[in-house]
């Protein structure tokens, strides 16, 4: 029960961690951070400079029209990447490799791809290079060398040039999306960097804040401030009290962040590409941040029994952990499930406590959750408060006021028959 003992506790604890540096900090610069990290990977990935390549080809033929296509495109217009075309055997081919194996070292030649024969039944090319798994240069040369061998394999089959371009293509899926409430529209890759935002937040927020409820007890414990409090509330009171506090904080720092999230999501300012258009509902925001502060409770109550039981952060590492992989799993199960939302681990864990805090929220982005099973994912996690918070509380009690030797979990079992 709230009383005015632990509305105090939860003052504390807002003016300790609301009005910190730490606080305002990670509430701010963590979107920047978000904005950063997604600008420097397009920065990361962007064009080599003074790449240099050797197309070797065993047919003179292929050479001559793999030269005639890569003078077309972009690559040599760029000035960045360079090629030289040549037309040799297998055998010659190795001595031409043993004779530039310096210069592939030394970075003056990137690499070597080589066309066999074959290549005009089974496609297959060779690359040799300093670095054979750089996936950025050959997603740049495929495209153009797939076209010449598709020109020369049809060449002679009487082909016009609109059956060529056909040939060439893909298949392109464009998916729709079919809801009880809304119309059928198409669906692009919103949806999926939505569940990738909310998974991501979720897992990080929650181990942040958990790690900051651990350190928080480790350090009152340790310098005795414990004791003063204390003697003012009890002990579940003061617990109680760190929770909700902590909580509220999260909590305010999470609808600062999707507020940023919504914000660039819907501003012209920023214009995406309308298949990774995202899209926000209010209800999706309402549920995550509700199902979110359960859950905070829920997992900050293990995290506060934890700090408990130990009186330095490295002795708390034997026991952090089973908390850590109640975090770490469900964030690997949404992972999975973005692949496919209606596998039956992912289904289940959406109804679990612990799992669900992570699980759910990513799910409802991907396909329509009934407004039944969010109900039910709330009153999971609320019911697994009532049998998990005594259980963390009288842990909690015990655990502290002991200093010294590092408790045994036999020990920290016993703590639960005390009576007081």
């Amino acid at each position: 029960m709230i009383n005015h003992r632990v509305l105090g506790v939860i003052k504390r604890e807002l003016k300790e961690k609301l009005f910190s540096k730490s606080f305002i900090l990670t509430t701010v610069l963590f979107p920047l951070f978000l904005f950063f990290i997604a600008g420097i990977q397009v920065f990361l990935r962007g064009d080599e400079a003074n790449t240099k390549l050797s197309i070797v080809a065993e047919d003179q033929k292929l050479t001559d029209a793999l030269q005639a296509e890569l003078l077309t495109t972009d690559l040599i217009k760029g000035g960045k990447h360079t090629f030289q075309f040549l037309t040799m055997s297998r055998e010659e081919l190795k001595k031409y490799l043993d004779e530039n194996k310096k210069l592939m070292l030394d970075d003056k030649l990137t690499g070597v791809v080589f066309l066999p024969r074959s290549v005009m039944k089974d496609k297959k090319l060779e690359y040799y290079s300093k670095s054979p798994t750089n996936i950025s240069l050959s997603r740049k040369i495929e495209g153009p060398i797939n076209k010449v061998l598709i020109d020369t394999y049809f060449n002679n089959r009487s082909l016009s040039k609109d059956e060529l371009d056909f040939a060439r293509k893909g298949v392109d899926f464009s998916g729709y999306k079919v809801s009880k409430d809304d119309k059928i529209k198409e669906e692009g890759y919103g949806s999926l960097v939505l569940s990738y935002v909310f998974a991501f937040l979720l897992y990080i927020s929650l181990l942040m804040t958990g790690q900051m409820m651990l350190q928080s007890v480790i350090e009152e414990k340790a310098s005795r401030i414990v004791e003063v409090i204390l003697s003012s509330v009890n002990a579940k009171e003061m617990m109680t009290g760190k929770i909700i506090g902590s909580a509220i904080t999260a909590v305010m720092q999470m609808g600062i962040w999707l507020g940023a999230i919504v914000t660039v999501a819907s501003s012209a300012m920023f214009a995406l590409p309308p298949e990774i258009m995202i899209s926000i509902k209010t209800s999706q925001v309402v549920f995550l941040l509700v199902n979110y502060a359960v859950g905070l409770v829920l997992f900050l109550s293990l995290f506060g029994m934890v700090g408990s039981i130990f009186d330095n952060p490295q002795d708390a590492q034997s026991g952090m952990w089973p908390v850590m992989m109640l975090v770490m799993i469900p964030f690997f199960i949404s992972m999975a499930m973005l692949e496919n939302p209606n596998s039956p681990i992912g289904s289940v864990a959406s109804f679990l406590p612990f799992t669900s805090v992570i699980v759910m929220p990513v799910k409802m982005t991907v396909v329509d959750v009934p407004i039944w099973q969010l109900v039910s994912c709330v009153v999971v996690n609320i019911a697994a408060i009532f049998f998990i918070f005594p259980i963390a509380g009288k842990i909690y009690r015990v655990g502290i006021l002991r200093t010294g030797k590092k408790p045994k979990w036999s020990e920290v079992v016993k703590w639960l028959k005390y009576k007081y």
